[in-house]
């Protein structure tokens, strides 16, 4: 999909200019340090069906796998741009709901006047102390930005945008864990108002959404190196559908996973190579994630990637 087709079909949602200078910033001062950066997209899509919208057609994904590469990236090095989904998983806090803190932590009468205190017993909020810390020093480096995003419209702009001001850097990777919506009711064809109920059974028809993929291997960001996700349910055409993808996008690295088994087994797959990347039980026990791995493995590599590229 060319920019002005993109512009067309899915007007520029307010903020996204302000944003791509965020970006800019981001990207340079990360660029002047040659410090690798990696762009990750998390979460799903939602699609409006108004012009003023009450009625979605909604793309859920929870991010959770976003959220956890993002910390893995941060302790490997990386400067990290997380490109969210609005109320998906966050790096850092995805493990701590406010339903697991609310009931633990108490404000202390200690606190001096203007500044309050908050005290829990460290076994009732396991890690958040370590978490609160590493989140805070990647703010302090500067070497994480988060945006937010809600709608099919505002994500595409912003991956333009993030492409145009991170392709300039080298040492570039996209990880796209996005569950992407496939279908979307252009501008031009939506009802202003909210879509009446009284009016009977609905009927809509919708467009395919083109696959983003192409534009950004092709277009946007041509010397990055570009990780895609694939997930399935059926275990036997796994593998097929990850190098079908391979080959029809000609980017790096498909990562294959199950949906049963997603959160302790991936394959790594390659134009010429399949790793496979197990949890152990004893490494689930221990609280390690699946996440750190992959990222480790993604992470060698990336550096085999520069260096051919050099």
């Amino acid at each position: 999909m060319a920019a002005v087709d993109l512009v067309a079909e899915f007007p520029q949602p307010a903020g996204a200019a302000r944003w791509a200078e965020v970006m800019a910033r981001f990207a340079a001062r990360l660029g002047a340090q040659g410090r690798r950066v990696v762009l990750v997209t998390s979460g799903g899509t939602k699609v409006p069906l108004e012009a003023r919208p009450v009625r979605f057609l909604d793309n859920f994904s929870s991010g959770r796998r976003g959220a956890s590469s993002a910390e893995a990236f941060l302790a490997a090095g990386y400067g990290v741009l997380f490109l969210y989904r609005a109320r998906s998983a966050f790096p850092f806090a995805h493990r701590y709901p406010p339903q697991t803190w609310l009931s633990v932590l108490r404000p202390s009468s200690q606190a001096p006047s203007g500044l309050l205190s908050l005290e829990a017993e460290e076994k009732a909020l396991p890690g958040f102390a370590a978490a609160l810390r590493s989140y805070q020093e990647a703010e302090a480096a500067g070497t994480f930005l988060a945006i937010e995003f809600t709608t099919l419209a505002d994500y595409l702009h912003l991956l333009q945008a993030a492409a145009q001001e991170l392709t300039p850097y080298t040492s570039l990777i996209y990880y796209t864990l996005l569950l992407f919506s496939d279908f979307y009711v252009p501008a031009s064809e939506m009802p202003e108002h909210k879509i009446q109920s009284s009016g009977g059974p609905l009927q809509i028809t919708m467009k395919m959404v083109p696959k983003m993929l192409s534009p950004l291997v092709k277009d946007w960001a041509p010397k990055a190196f570009i990780i895609s996700f694939k997930l399935e349910t059926d275990p036997s055409i796994i593998i097929d559908r990850a190098r079908n993808a391979l080959e029809v996008y000609r980017h790096q690295v498909v990562v294959a996973n199950i949906l049963d088994s997603r959160r302790s087994s991936v394959v790594i797959i390659t134009k010429d190579s399949e790793t496979k990347l197990l949890l152990s039980e004893e490494e689930v026990e221990k609280g390690i994630e699946i996440e750190e791995k992959i990222v480790d493995d993604l992470q060698s590599r990336h550096t085999a990637f520069i260096h051919d590229k050099n």
